[in-house]
């Protein structure tokens, strides 16, 4: 008998769990069933509902069958724990595994992304092989090894992080715009030699910008499969198994089979043939599923081809599958196992192809052009429909941002009585936000891992709070809280500057620069077919008028219950052809960052709304509808700095925040409410 698990009922072993399923008819026998929990733990911890996973195995499980799966679970969950110390003691141990194994099959050298077969920002810990390899665990990134030397390429999001966490003798850090990968493979590489790649990790583009820079130096960039890292990552996880549920249609606004057909006559119009969809977020909005094998956003990783007909095949684990899930799917959706995808990628001989060059990895191109099909580089054929909210979708984000703001309310009123003491840091401070947020109707899971960066720490743009790094809230510096929320009916997002005492006037000049910024983009009025790299310089310009800026996106879209950061629409220097056009949701986030010193940006999510014309105006406009309800902090506002129209905007957002919220929380946080949103033209 296996020992007690941190109290549950022990484990009886395998024979007794085989009996248990045979008592209730599951087909599945021990071995299967330990299987799929491995799986299952290679996937996050579902927030709302850890034990989702027990219907995957029994959809009506005895209790004492519930009880001893939850107690396998228990039992295997402690067999995989890792050791930390162990991890950082074998990073440099690892790079040398990989260049034995690179030395073994020929290679001078090995291409290692951060990236899936998705080509996504969130990955399974499978996937997480830049991590794994170098200790880097941002959003980003990219690992070139040779015999000799190796760099990591970071964006300026990671310049700081990519320091702190990786060992700088053994990878040369370099901004990845800056320092592109290929103008550092063409000082180092050497004639005659090949350089690895995974076809299925890095995209078509990065393939030829990477095999091009090979070939100027008589270099070749060749494929490697299987993949190396996987050949010595001796503990790495299974793909992982976590349960898709169908998305109701009263979140989702629109059937799956109206989004297919529609999606369907598109590819027909377009004079398509099909479509593969290597996009999870696509997969999720076209079929109303949700699932959860990354962290934070409910995707379930699979890919679709959809033909013009509207005959749609949908490559996923099938063990992910609720019953109401398959019921929901039903016969017009024709479910696969992975490992069949490449055989229907076979099966488009002669077919024009469409695929998008940003989410499928370049083994899907090379395997449709041996194949004999016509490859058409297009967008995923969902991503703009999907970008586009439905009436029920923008009611949903608005009803969601209502019971964010609730959350936020509370914890920015609890924080303004417990940050002066100093007891507070930045764990307690997002462990308390999150804990209002799951008080929330609807409440899923977070929709990203908070930033919660005091002082110093605010400066770095992706920071992430660890108990090494963890501070405290002290008088005279900034607190910057940047979180989200995933809802069923919405997903948030929105970022805070929070002064600590009493603010440096250097502090309230970077912070009303930054709320001009903000105010600029929300307020802005706009002809139709305006991107959103045209409304980027509103953001900068009164920081750029002191010679400041910020090295990242001003906005970046966001999912109805998806990812918090979704395409193809975006606010950014970054050029971006794709118009901005109604029910898209945004956000608008200028910051400002004093490396060593403190941090400033003010976010909240927008979305498209059409305008009036003015009186004698030629074109229809557009602009935005701030969805946030979250005071902004009045006491770090130089208002010497704000035109009277711009304090006239935050008065008018306060002034709607306070009516919105405040009938919601409770007497303590309402009081703290009112004072926190007074006018500014009355203070």
């Amino acid at each position: 008998m296996t020992p007690d698990i941190a109290g549950r009922e022990p484990y009886q072993g395998d024979a007794a769990l085989q009996g248990l399923l045979s008592e209730q008819g599951i087909a599945l026998d021990a071995v299967a069933v330990r299987a799929l929990v491995a799986g299952v733990l290679a996937a996050p911890e579902p927030a709302a509902d850890p034990e989702a996973w027990i219907a995957l195995v029994a959809p009506d499980a005895s209790p004492a069958l519930a009880a001893q799966l939850r107690a396998l679970k228990a039992v295997m969950q402690a067999d995989v724990a890792p050791d930390v110390e162990a991890d950082r003691q074998s990073r440099r141990e690892r790079l040398a595994a990989l260049r034995a194994e690179l030395g073994r099959r020929g290679l001078a050298g090995y291409v290692v992304p951060r990236a899936d077969e998705h080509q996504g920002e969130y990955v399974a810990k499978r996937a997480q092989r830049l991590a794994w390899l170098t200790g880097f665990t941002g959003s980003a990134g990219l690992v070139i090894v040779l015999a000799q030397r190796s760099a990591i390429f970071v964006d300026g999001r990671y310049t700081l992080q990519v320091r702190d966490q990786v060992d700088l003798t053994a990878h040369e850090p370099r901004h990845v715009t800056e320092q592109p990968p290929a103008d550092w493979l063409l000082a180092h590489l050497k004639p005659g030699e090949k350089l690895g790649y995974d076809p299925w990790l890095l995209g078509p583009g990065l393939v030829e910008r990477l095999s091009a820079a090979c070939a100027k130096v008589g270099a070749e960039l060749v494929p490697a499969e299987p993949n190396p890292i996987d050949a010595i990552w001796h503990d790495q996880p299974p793909a992982p198994i976590a349960p898709v549920a169908p998305h109701e249609l009263r979140f989702a606004g629109r059937s799956a089979p109206e989004k297919k057909q529609e999606i369907a006559q598109k590819l027909a119009a377009d004079g398509v043939d099909a479509a593969v969809i290597s996009d999870p977020a696509s997969i999720a909005w076209l079929f109303n599923i949700r699932g959860g094998d990354v962290p934070r956003a409910p995707l379930p990783l699979s890919f679709t081809i959809l033909e013009k007909d509207g005959t749609a095949r949908l490559y996923i684990d099938p063990r992910k599958l609720l019953p109401a899930t398959r019921t929901h799917l039903g016969n017009a959706v024709m479910v696969e196992p992975p490992a069949s995808f490449a055989a229907g990628l076979d099966a488009l001989t002669g077919k024009r192809v469409v695929v998008d060059m940003a989410t499928a990895g370049a083994a899907v191109l090379d395997k449709l052009q041996r194949a004999g099909a016509q490859v058409v580089r297009g967008e995923d054929p969902c991503a703009l429909a999907k970008a586009r909210k439905n009436p029920v979708e923008l009611d949903g984000a608005r009803a969601a941002h209502r019971r964010d703001g609730v959350a936020l309310a509370r914890f920015l009123a609890w924080l303004a009585r417990e940050a002066p003491s100093g007891r507070v840091d930045e764990l307690a401070a997002s462990d308390r936000l999150e804990a209002f947020r799951r008080e929330g109707e609807f409440f899923r899971d977070l929709s990203f891992d908070s930033i919660s960066g005091a002082g110093s720490n605010g400066a770095i743009v992706h920071y992430r709070s660890t108990p090494a790094t963890n501070k405290r809230l002290e008088p005279g510096t900034l607190y910057l809280i940047d979180s989200g929320a995933q809802y069923l009916d919405g997903t948030t997002d929105v970022t805070r500057t929070i002064a600590i005492g009493a603010p440096a006037p250097e502090m309230r000049d970077r912070f009303a620069r930054v709320l001009k910024g903000h105010i600029a983009i929300a307020a802005s009025r706009f002809p139709c077919g305006t991107t959103g790299s045209q409304l980027d310089p509103l953001a900068r310009h009164a920081l750029w008028q002191a010679g400041l800026d910020f090295d990242h996106g001003t906005g970046h879209g966001v999912g109805s219950y998806l990812s918090v950061h979704e395409g193809p629409h975006r606010i950014s220097k970054v050029p971006n052809s794709v118009a901005l056009q109604p029910g898209m949701i945004v956000s608008n986030e200028p910051g400002y960052y004093k490396t060593g010193a403190y941090g400033i940006r003010i976010e909240n999510l927008v979305t498209v709304i059409e305008v009036p014309r003015p009186d004698g105006g030629e074109r229809d406009l557009l602009g935005f509808e701030t969805l946030t309800l979250c005071p902004i902090d009045r006491a770090l506002v130089d208002w010497s700095l704000l035109t009277k129209e711009e304090i006239a905007w935050l008065d008018a957002y306060h002034a709607r925040v306070r009516a919105t919220i405040g009938p919601l929380v409770d007497a303590e946080t309402r009081a703290w409410l009112v004072q926190a949103t007074q006018p500014l033209s009355g203070g």
